[in-house]
């Protein structure tokens, strides 16, 4: 006869998509690729991503995070800085050329994508309206693409009925790529009832990513007595996760960035976990996280496949002389 295990029944709905996404994982190659190939130092302005047991894990490799470029010192002008990323204003590059810095721009191709739609609009005349949360460094960077006084963020809906623009029919859209889908989508709708005239961006502005894993989350959370959303408190898209699992029926909804975090006194009645994983969050906390239920549930895990995610962008032209191992991103996707 079959072991009868004494632990309680746990079904965990792991999600898929979740965790990294292209331009996550591109960005910490790169400064995985330039210590291999220029040796330590490597410096980073800001954290690379939002998630600190990545940025641990490149600090044993040698990267020296910093936030501002007066902080390398002289002698060190000539090591790489790489720039994160959430991307930065143009005067952060212009600041490393006057510096004579050698720097490598690990911009998400998606944020410099919406960085374009909103010069687009600029150079077409178009006030740009940027809906966004400010203070994030992805919002900062693309105010800081163009001259002050040509964008407006937009936050809330009383933003919106507080903005009164110079010129209603000379107005341009872009959001942040890691909003909330659904709350974009009710901000964009209040701008288009005030002002018809204003033009949307040419292509989708919030990120493939942030779109599969809410949609993931959706899928997966009606029902779960909890959802569990792997992710760091300063990372945007992973608090909207938490955020859709609530909304989606959810019971209980929780960000945690490790196992140790999990409040397991609170939660021991339950049968049904929901579990995803914020594009910055690494997939060995996701193990981490279901070994720890393991030990105190009989698990079944059923995953949940609501988007199959090809997308790969590469690093740049200087780096691709150097070969990447599984055994270089160990430190975060786990050993195969």
């Amino acid at each position: 006869m079959p072991e009868i295990s004494s632990k309680p029944p746990l079904t965990i709905r792991l999600c898929q998509p979740r965790g990294f996404c292209a331009g996550v994982d591109r960005a910490i190659q790169i400064v995985v690729l330039a210590l291999k190939k220029y040796g330590a130092p490597v410096y980073v302005r800001h954290e690379i991503v939002h998630n600190r047991y990545v940025v641990e894990g490149l600090q044993n490799l040698g990267a020296v995070f910093i936030e501002e470029l007066n902080e390398i010192p002289a002698e060190h002008r000539e090591c790489p800085v790489v720039f994160s990323a959430h991307g930065v204003p143009k005067s952060v590059p212009e600041d490393a050329q006057a510096r004579n810095l050698f720097y490598l721009d690990a911009t998400c191709p998606l944020v410099s994508k919406v960085h374009k739609q909103a010069m687009r609009h600029q150079r077409l005349g178009r006030h740009v309206l940027l809906i966004g949360h400010g203070g994030h460094p992805e919002v900062i960077g693309t105010m800081g693409q163009l001259p002050e006084g040509s964008v407006t963020l937009i936050e809330t809906e009383a933003d919106v009925a507080a903005f009164v623009p110079t010129d209603a029919d000379a107005l341009g859209f872009v959001t942040q790529t890691t909003l909330s889908v659904e709350d974009t989508a009710g901000l964009i709708r209040a701008l288009q009832e005030r002002f018809p005239a204003m033009m949307a961006p040419s292509a989708e502005s919030i990120c493939y990513a942030t779109t599969n894993r809410q949609e993931a989350v959706k899928e997966t959370a009606s029902g779960a007595d909890l959802f569990l959303v792997v992710g760091a408190p300063n990372s945007s898209n992973s608090k909207r996760l938490v955020e859709v699992a609530e909304r989606a029926g959810a019971k209980m909804s929780l960000l945690v960035q490790r196992a140790s975090e999990i409040p397991w006194d609170d939660i021991a009645g339950i049968s049904t976990l929901g579990l995803s994983a914020g594009a910055s969050a690494p997939e060995i906390i996701v193990d981490e996280i279901i070994d720890a239920f393991r030990a105190r549930f009989d698990v079944q895990v059923d995953l949940a496949i609501t988007a199959t995610e090809t997308e790969n962008f590469p690093v740049m032209s200087v780096l691709r002389d150097m070969k990447l191992t599984p055994s270089d991103m160990a430190f975060v996707n786990g050993t195969v």
